[in-house]
């Protein structure tokens, strides 16, 4: 097995399994940690775009078809959000997975914890499939896009769990079916890497892709959950947790780097 391909592994499986675990202690944070998570994870995305994956892009080839691939890439997971209700939900009243009426308190005989179930795994799959790209350019660039997935998906895995326990699912349950859907995560990496390698050419095109994933959740997805917090002192601790992200990102870049 090639030094890389254990790398990914290790990437998915970490990811993937981290994030699931950690959902199990959802009922234990209170609503301003996940915000905070939200926050840095932003930062986290947003520093892996635009200091790391790009850069690379615009080095490995055409800076032209590199633009083009995140153009592309921002409209296709647009419409895959649309299409396959690939969706982010950091609380339990996410406005697309939520088909109870305002104020009702019964849960819903399972019908959103299904959704959540399908598009969590397909979204996983996606993430296994950007940290294989990642790798597959280098170790630096795969472990710096790990390290952003990752930060973005604790936050969307403790909505999930709310919205399970929501539909009437156990605890237990809840994170059996969040730990199952993170292996999709791993089949997506090794997918990734068998696939991938065969369209290596395109290395300028595929990081574009990866950039496309990681500014499209942050500024489409993540972003205009903070605006429901307006006041001051909200937008003083989310600018400074975005930047804490980025800052975390670029620090993590300089310790590769040497």
């Amino acid at each position: 097995m090639s030094m890389t391909l254990g790398w990914i592994l290790a990437a998915s499986f970490v990811g993937g399994t981290l994030s699931a675990g950690l959902a199990a202690f959802a009922l234990l944070l209170r609503a301003s940690w996940v915000s905070t998570l939200v926050s840095f994870a932003i930062g986290a995305l947003l520093g892996a775009a635009f200091l790391e994956v790009i850069p690379h892009a615009f080095e490995r080839g055409n800076a032209h078809e590199a633009a083009a691939a995140i153009l592309g890439g921002i409209f296709v997971f647009f419409v895959l959000e649309k299409l396959l209700l690939w969706r982010h939900c950091h609380t339990e009243h996410c406005e697309v997975h939520d088909p109870h009426e305002e104020g009702s308190g019964a849960h819903d005989h399972g019908r959103s914890g299904v959704l959540i179930i399908v598009g969590d795994t397909i979204h996983n799959f996606l993430d296994g499939l950007l940290i294989a790209a990642a790798f597959l350019q280098s170790t630096e660039v795969g472990i710096i896009a790990a390290v952003a997935i990752i930060a973005h998906e604790i936050p969307q895995e403790v909505g999930d769990f709310l919205i399970l326990l929501h539909s009437g699912y156990t605890r237990a349950r809840a994170l059996a079916m969040n730990l199952l859907s993170s292996l999709a995560t791993v089949a997506g990496g090794l997918i990734g890497y068998f696939g991938l390698r065969a369209v290596a050419e395109w290395e300028a095109t595929l990081l574009g892709f990866v950039a496309a994933s990681m500014i499209y959740v942050a500024v489409a997805d993540l972003i205009p959950g903070l605006h429901r917090r307006p006041q001051l002192r909200d937008t003083a601790s989310q600018a400074l947790l975005i930047a804490l992200g980025i800052g975390a990102i670029a620090g993590l870049r300089v310790v590769m780097v040497h």
